[in-house]
């Protein structure tokens, strides 16, 4: 079976961004990107399922300029069979990503398509879902483990009081969550390797897919910040604390 996995560069998870003084939106525009961490553990995840002889190729694709070979290498790196990039400069929607890659499924006919559960530049979580109702196919998200068999991807996914455990029919589209598993350490060899390993590359505007926005993002700003933490100094101030919230309450 082909699994392809969604990869995104996107802004380093270890960057904190900035606000832009002028436009008032998050300037990523010289920040330092790397793999987004979700779509490296689907990664991970795909090659663990190769590993066990239930998948026989890995194909990797992302989408964006030509630095996005950066994570499609790491990609190589981890154990992926074949890398694609779909070259455009345009910042797009996850619609517009959605459209991109329901163009590459149908080339590529994969059984199972994997892509993290958001990316941590814009964290809209929306892609996958998209990705699945343009396909026509079942969708798992937030998924924590992983098991195929028998023409189907049994997913145990994380919701809001547990755990709960879906059976879908293959092909199908699954998003990752953190818990899912952890990626493994790269050795220097495989990355030195990956950078002689093809990439090929595809012009988003030749795939005839309506890249236009749907929204605009009018402002950002970051988190109010919460007052800090106060010591006190035995039982009896706590108690008068606590009657001084009840009061303003």
């Amino acid at each position: 079976m082909k699994v392809l996995v969604a990869v995104k560069h996107t802004i380093d998870h270890n960057v904190k961004p900035n606000i832009h003084p002028d436009t008032g939106l998050v300037d990523i525009a010289q920040v330092k990107k790397a793999i987004n961490p979700f779509d490296e553990i689907s990664l991970e995840e795909a090659v663990r399922l190769k590993e066990r002889g239930q998948v026989n190729e890995i194909v990797a694709v992302a989408i964006g300029g030509a630095e996005a070979k950066d994570s499609l290498r790491h990609a190589y790196a981890l154990g992926v069979d074949r890398a694609l990039l779909i070259e455009t400069d345009t910042p797009l929607q996850p619609l517009a990503v959605a459209k991109l890659l329901k163009a590459i499924v149908t080339r590529e006919q994969p059984g199972l398509i994997f892509l993290g559960k958001q990316a941590v530049g814009e964290d809209y979580g929306q892609t996958g879902q998209m990705l699945a109702a343009l396909l026509g196919v079942g969708v798992a998200t937030f998924a924590s483990a992983i098991q195929l068999k028998d023409g189907q991807v049994e997913v145990t996914r994380e919701v809001d009081r547990g755990t709960q455990t879906l059976s879908l029919q293959l092909p199908a589209v699954v998003t990752a969550d953190l818990r899912l598993n952890e990626p493994r350490f790269i050795k220097l060899p495989n990355l030195m390797m990956a950078k002689k390993k093809p990439i090929e590359t595809l012009v988003a505007s030749e795939l005839n897919v309506d890249l236009a926005p749907r929204f605009r993002v009018v402002s950002a700003s970051e988190p109010q910040q919460k007052p800090g933490a106060i010591q006190l100094a035995n039982v009896q101030e706590l108690v008068a604390k606590l009657r001084q919230v009840e009061v303003l309450q």
